[in-house]
């Protein structure tokens, strides 16, 4: 099931979105972003207020990717250690070190899902930073390796209690960041609200088809998609010019804002690889063999958002600036011709 032709990974993309679209109401951006990110082979941080249905996707998502699947909390007390053993006394009294979370499944772990990272401490977001980085880490006295692992993770926005903000460093590794809002239309809320399928989430996941996406195929299907799908050298500038406004904004015009010394850093090399795989999956997955500037538009903030660093003058204001800055700079560059 790892070897389908192209036209094969269509139809299932489709089925899982609409499977996916079935299951969590409202999200259907989120949704797409997330099926982008499995082309990609990314990992995705969801970000959003409490009960906007963050957890509940992901594990639906989980599923359509089938595969070994782990979940750890994040707490205050979590430590490094407990994402690789467990130690505990077994019933002869005698002590016993078990793998943790990440490594009880084995090297064809699948979907890591990190739940409300923002609670774990610093030391254990440097060993999240490896594993997401190299898809590796050292443990037992030998190095493991994870081909096909994706992680998926999720903060709340409201509570600051006992929370660690990410480093730049980790936020960097997510392909994506995606905000999480709660569904707009009425109909969508009353459903959740009053319809009883909602309320018992283990069973409307159970309705996503388990491996609809199959997991060990993706690797080979990104590859596919990055090599086949092609990028026009105006394409290519108007990325590059794209990035270097946002790097350097000084001749924008945004209110309250002062451009010249709004920008602290962002928009590494790294940022503008990832946003043309994301923009190369979009255009596959509405069936073109080419990459248009809607496709970069379409995933330019969930790829790029989090890695535009403002000065402290200004990153209070970051949730008004950053989508300004980049409003302006689709504005100013101009759009290449078809």
């Amino acid at each position: 099931m790892t070897d389908l032709p192209l036209s094969d990974w269509r139809a299932r993309l489709a089925e899982a979105e609409a499977r996916l679209n079935d299951v969590v109401l409202g999200q259907s951006r989120t949704i797409r972003l997330l099926l982008l990110s499995a082309l990609c082979r990314g990992h995705v941080l969801l970000a959003g207020d409490v009960g906007t249905g963050k957890t509940t996707l992901l594990r639906a998502m989980a599923r359509a990717l089938g595969g070994p699947y782990a979940r750890v909390e994040g707490t205050v007390d979590l430590l490094p250690t407990d994402l690789i053993y467990a130690a505990h006394i077994a019933e002869d009294g005698r002590p016993r070190i078990e793998p943790g979370p990440v490594l009880e499944q084995g090297e064809d772990l699948a979907v890591f899902f990190f739940n409300e990272i923002n609670r774990a401490r610093p030391q254990v977001h440097a060993l999240l930073l490896r594993l997401m980085a190299e898809r590796s880490l050292t443990a037992f006295r030998r190095e493991w390796h994870f081909p096909h692992l994706q992680v998926f993770a999720d903060r709340n926005q409201i509570e600051r209690d006992e929370t660690f903000e990410l480093p730049a460093a980790a936020r960097d590794r997510f392909l994506m960041e995606i905000s999480v809002e709660a569904p707009e239309t009425a109909d969508d809320r009353m459903a959740l609200a009053f319809d009883p399928r909602f309320h018992d989430t283990t069973r409307l996941i159970s309705d996503v088809v388990p491996g609809v996406l199959p997991y060990r195929g993706l690797n080979d299907l990104a590859q596919a998609i990055q090599t086949g799908t092609h990028t026009s050298p105006a394409l290519q500038r108007y990325v590059y010019d794209l990035c270097q406004i946002i790097r350097d904004p000084h001749d924008l015009k945004i209110e309250g804002a002062d451009t010249a010394r709004l920008i602290r850093g962002g928009l590494s090399p790294r940022g503008m690889q990832y946003l043309v795989r994301a923009a190369r999956a979009c255009a596959w997955a509405e069936g073109r063999d080419a990459v248009l500037p809607q496709d970069v538009r379409a995933v330019f903030v969930p790829v790029m958002a989090h890695r535009i660093f403002l000065t402290p003058a200004h990153e209070p204001r970051r949730d008004t600036l950053v989508p300004a800055l980049i409003e302006a700079a689709f504005a100013r560059v101009p759009v290449p011709a078809a």
